[in-house]
Order: C-alpha cells, then structure tokens, then sequence
C-alpha cells in the first residue's frame, strides 16, 4: 500500500490534524519499533509535523520510545512502539447459545476472559449479568477503568444508535442494547456495538498473521447462521442501513429447506453448523428433537476420529459452502477470503470440496486464483472482533492496514 498518497488528504485543518495523528498512529502500530524518520517516510508527512504529533502521543501515553542500540549506527535513535498495558478494552461477544467475555489490551491479547450461557429471552437482565461479569474480571486484574466496550452480536446492528435491529438466533428486534449498558456504565468513555462479522474482519486484519492482502477480503463466520465481514480498500463495508453481507440469506436453492428468516432455501440453511447438524442426524435416522444437544463440535470431534458418516456430511458442508462462496467471488471480487468457525478445525476436510466448486463456478477465465484460508486467530474471532471494534475508535477509525 502507498501509505503517502493514500493517507494524506487536503481540507479543513482540523480534519487533516486529526486523519495526520490516526495516520502516524497506525505506521507505529505495523511498523513497530520505528523511528521519527522512518515515520516521516513512510507517511510523507514533514519533521515538523511528525515531532508534534508524537509528543501528543506521548504525552497521552498511547505510545513509549526505546533506545535503537544498533552498534552500526553512530548515534543511537529513539524507536517509537504502541504502549500496552495501560489502556484496556471490554469484549462481549453475545452468541446463539454461549456469550464470551474478556479483558483485551491495545494489542489483541487476552489478559482474562469467561463463558456464560446466553439467556436471550430477557435480554435487559441478560446485559446486566454481562455487565456484571466483565466488572468482575477488571477487578481480578485490579483495572479501575476501562478505556472502551464492544459487543458484537450476530444480526444488523445499528452501530451509531447502539440498536441490535434484528438478530433472530436471539430473537432480538429493535432492542436498544446502549441504553441498558448506559444504565450500569454511565461514564463508559468508547462504547461500541457491531455486527458480530464484521468486527471479525476487523480482528482478522488488526491482529491476524496471514502474511496475504488483505486489502480487498472477506471473513466468512460460520457459526449457527452465516455472516460476513466485506473489507474494499482497507474500509469495512457497512452499506446504506449497516446490513451489507447478509450472504447467509441468499438464496442458493429456490423453494429448498426453510431459514430461519422465514425463507426457503438460503445459504446458511445448508452451510450453516446447524444445517450440518441436522444432516449428521438425518443420517444416523434419529430424529431431530432426540438430538437437541448434540453440537458441531460433536461432528468435528467424531470426524477427526474417522468416523465416515461425520466426514460424509462436513463434505456435504463444504460443498455448500462453495456455492457460497462462488457467488460472493463474482459479486465482490474480493483478493482473499478468509474463513472463521468450528470448520475451520477439519479444514483438510473442508477445503477440497469448497476449492472443487469454486474453480468450476466462480473464476470464469480468472488468470489466478483466490485464496481461501482458515482465520489465522487464535482467540475467538467474534470476542477479538468486539475489542476491535472499540481499538478502532481509539485509533480514529480513519484507515486500517496490514501492510
């Protein structure tokens, strides 16, 4: 990426001031340790303004400076790297069955985490326990205050109202999820709320390791439905009503199983852990509701043992996951595309079926092809993904690169 001649923009002073300190910010944040130079070149922004801009960020702490010792340099420089440990983050991911919590640093890692059972049926109750607990673990760790919270939730959210609109694994409508944070965390300083997806393809190119382009990519969540996160020019794609990349409810079979959604044959009733769920079951002939707490997790456990009927039926997922993505292929174009969820851990099984459907469907003469490959996170991606959403805020939330 050209750092200088996409950061850098003319217009009010203010607005360049503040896009100039998100900009220095994020190089310190790829590029670290580096030194007021080598910011200077990489963003193209003069001495002058490089100096101020770091003694702001020193002086508010977001950053520290260590001596370069390189023996090869006659005078020893300052280097420049992101503080840790000094502002801290609050995650709350609001799953199907389970919500995951954690205390997470500027740099992604976890320093406590817990695991709840999601209670949707009272969601006003439900924040509060969700409060509660996440206090709980910034007393652990002796944090008097945290610097921001992210809650990321699968569904469309209104993130600028802080409004969950529609999440139908929850069974939530309009439910002003802020308003109840407010009453708990009046004085919450960065409170952020996302679709749980998208701040996943946030988490992917903040703190993953791929060492691809991310540029142009699309994270996949396959969990109880299908969601996504679509990221053209290194900005995530929220779409006119904030519910761009509802790909789970494109139609792949017309008139075929129904959705949850209250339609016929959509992606994610067929691709989705719970549609693989119920084939496993169909095959085993055992009805449905006898199999209620058996899990994806179940069938992945039972096809890394061998079990061929387990293998058969994840075949059958990747198949369909294929059809999927041929289609997100021919209409975003995207460089990458990465893929999250419990299917991810029998990719050797997953992968060649999703890789068979997609050269025969989605290239059409395409010279090269794209890569699709399991997320490279290592902590929960929709946990990390609410963290992220808050670090973006933090960071000014102009322009996220990897590269």
């Amino acid at each position: 990426m050209n750092t200088k001649s996409s950061n850098i923009i003319n217009g009010n002073s203010q607005i360049v001031r503040g896009i100039n300190r998100v900009t220095v910010l994020n190089t310190i944040r790829e590029r670290q340790p580096i030194s007021r130079a080598d910011l200077s070149r990489f963003t193209g922004l003069t001495k002058s303004t490089i100096t101020i801009i770091v003694s702001q960020l020193l002086e508010e702490g977001l950053v520290y400076e260590t001596v370069n010792s390189d023996r090869n340099i006659g005078r020893n420089p300052l280097d420049l790297r992101l503080r840790i440990d000094k502002y801290y983050i609050g995650a709350i991911n609001i799953d199907f069955s389970v919500t995951h919590l954690a205390i997470v640093d500027l740099d992604g890692s976890i320093k406590n985490s817990k695991s709840i059972n999601t209670s949707p049926k009272d969601p006003e109750d439900f924040i509060e326990c969700c409060i509660k607990e996440l206090t709980s673990l910034s007393n652990e760790l002796n944090i008097i205050k945290l610097e921001g919270m992210g809650i990321s939730v699968a569904g469309i959210v209104d993130s600028k109202n802080l409004i969950v609109n529609f999440a139908p694994n929850l069974g939530w409508e309009d439910f002003n999820i802020g308003v109840q944070v407010r009453k708990w965390l009046p004085e919450m300083r960065n409170l952020v709320i996302g679709n749980a997806a998208k701040s996943s393809a946030l988490a992917e190119l903040w703190f993953g390791s791929h060492e691809v382009d991310l540029s142009n990519f699309v994270f996949l969540s396959i969990s109880e439905g299908i969601g996504s996160g679509i990221m053209v020019n290194n900005r995530l794609i929220e779409g006119g009503y904030e519910a761009s990349g509802e790909f789970g409810h494109m139609v792949i079979y017309e008139g075929g199983n129904p959705c949850r959604c209250g339609n016929y044959g959509c992606w994610e009733s067929y691709a989705s852990d719970s549609a693989t769920v119920k084939r496993y079951s169909a095959k085993k002939n055992n009805d449905i509701s006898q199999t209620v707490n058996f899990l994806m997790q179940d069938i992945v456990t039972l096809a890394k043992n061998g079990d061929e009927p387990a293998i058969e039926v994840l075949k059958q997922t990747g198949y369909y996951l294929g059809l999927g993505i041929s289609n997100i292929i021919k209409a975003i174009d995207p460089i990458t595309i990465i893929v999250g969820g419990k299917v991810t851990q029998v990719w050797n099984i997953i992968y060649p079926e999703i890789d068979n459907v997609v050269k025969q469907r989605a290239y059409f003469g395409k010279k090269r092809s794209i890569k699709i490959l399991p997320t490279s996170l290592k902590s929960r991606p929709h946990l990390l993904g609410a963290a992220a959403l808050v670090i973006r805020e933090i960071f000014g939330g102009y322009i996220i690169t990897n590269n």
